[in-house]
């Protein structure tokens, strides 16, 4: 951790450093319990169906 903390200090000068140490958040929480969850497991043959969906809507409110 204290290499890491110097190389970004030599690289980004100590001002950078801070800035860049304060938008960094160790997150909490499982991503892929919580990504099942909320996208469960499409087959390749569903996610097709709803990009087509998606294209076909668009199309018809005018977007490209």
């Amino acid at each position: 951790m204290r290499l890491g903390i110097e190389a970004l200090s030599k690289a980004l000068g100590p001002a950078g450093m801070a800035r860049f140490m304060q938008q960094f958040e160790m997150g909490s929480g499982d991503y892929t319990r919580d990504r099942d969850q909320i996208l469960g497991n499409p087959s390749i043959d569903e996610i097709f169906a709803d990009i087509q969906e998606m294209q076909q809507e668009q199309q018809e409110e005018g977007g490209s």
